[in-house]
């Protein structure tokens, strides 16, 4: 930044850089068919059009959707578990969800207890994250409509085990929503062969995509209340919300410009493949975790080194702030991380760590191995200095 080279080790909040064929699909869209998709005939609506179905095809066929339609698309992961949340849910439904959560699922889930009274369990996993699947079947009810899960913990790294939540949900007539806010593009993901009725991911983390991007994918079999009505290009003589698919959940003018860069990304995800790209950050997060834990003082939280992950390293360093290890990091290293509670209190219980937050680093597919000797290195410097004033 500011002509200064950046070291970048928050890809869990967003994933930076891109491809160059995302902002370069961006730009090319701004200067070619920036018209509204589906609200005209003339030809830069039609490409526009174009544009927003290719992304839903390429969606569709990175995580085994048979119907491109039934993808909807939203701003962001928030949005679309809130359109599955509050479409969904009834006054006297039961929920089940876990320790992990993200306040993406914790806050409406809570606000809908509040507001016509559902229930909720949350399922609690053990300190490094690792959930009982057996607990989670125990929870059903005969009033249980739903269990919310996220794919992985976006502090703890651990991954759940959704196949097989997806098979019990499936066995007791529950509905699964699967929040893959750390996962889409970065673990393989097949919604039927895993059971998912509702899929949340966002446009602008391991699909590589812009920010104001995302989607949730919707079961042909499931309906929901849209969370927005208003115009749609289609049955606009209607004065209710058309219920055909995509347009019943996509009112307004989409990002055009957005999915164009989507699009592009996923691509590129397609051409990389999931489990390529796991493998290449799985790897670099044990080197991470091995130097940081050389280190006198460090705690690091989460999966132990070998132990299945994705790469998200959360740490504590004894007797220092996690807020100002991250600010020494970038200011002095010029390394950005992230410190606080990453909006998920309930991890932070679960791992210990309520009172303190923690550092996160988190490596993308573009991070280098000299980036993470580089991290580890000005760990141990900052420790030594704040430490041991050496």
């Amino acid at each position: 930044m500011d002509n200064k080279p950046i070291i970048y080790l928050d890809n869990a909040a967003t994933s930076w850089p891109k491809p160059p064929a995302v902002w370069e699909a961006m730009e090319r869209n701004m200067r070619e068919s920036a018209a509204n998709p589906g609200r005209g005939s003339h030809a830069m609506a039609v490409k526009a059009s174009r544009v927003v179905f290719e992304t839903r095809k390429r969606i569709a066929r990175l995580f085994r959707i048979g119907n491109p339609n039934d993808i909807a698309f939203t701003m962001n992961t928030t949005h679309a578990l809130n359109l599955a949340i509050q479409g969904l849910l009834q006054p006297g439904d039961h929920v089940i969800a876990t320790s992990l959560e993200h306040n993406s699922i914790r806050r409406p889930l809570e606000a809908l207890k509040r507001k016509i009274g559902i229930e909720v369990t949350y399922i609690s996993t053990d300190v490094k994250g690792f959930l009982d699947v057996k607990a989670v079947e125990a929870a059903i009810t005969a009033r249980t409509k739903l269990i919310a899960v996220t794919h992985n913990s976006n502090l703890l790294g651990t991954i759940v085990p959704v196949g097989e939540i997806g098979a019990i949900a499936r066995r007791r007539n529950v509905k699964l929503l699967v929040d893959s806010a750390q996962s889409a593009g970065v673990l393989p993901i097949d919604v039927e062969d895993m059971g998912i009725d509702m899929l949340a991911f966002p446009g602008h983390k391991g699909l590589m995509g812009p920010q104001g991007t995302g989607g949730l994918y919707i079961h042909p079999n499931l309906e929901l209340e849209p969370l927005m009505q208003g115009g749609t290009g289609s049955k606009s003589e209607a004065p209710e919300q058309p219920h055909i698919r995509p347009d019943r959940y996509e009112a307004g003018t989409p990002n055009t410009v957005g999915l164009a860069g989507l699009s592009e990304g996923v691509q590129y995800i397609i051409k990389e493949t999931p489990q390529a790209i796991h493998n290449k950050e799985q790897q670099l997060t044990f080197e991470l975790m091995e130097g940081l834990q050389r280190i006198p003082g460090v705690t690091l939280l989460g999966p132990d080194i070998g132990e299945e992950r994705t790469a998200i390293v959360s740490f504590l360093l004894e007797g220092v702030d996690p807020s100002e290890m991250a600010f020494l990091l970038d200011q002095q290293f010029g390394i950005a991380v992230r410190a606080g509670f990453h909006c998920t209190p309930l991890g932070h219980e679960t791992a210990g760590s309520y009172e303190t937050g923690a550092v996160r680093a988190s490596p993308g597919y573009f991070t280098q191995k000299s980036e993470i000797v580089s991290m580890i290195e000005a760990v141990s410097e900052i420790n030594r200095k704040l430490r041991f004033g050496k």
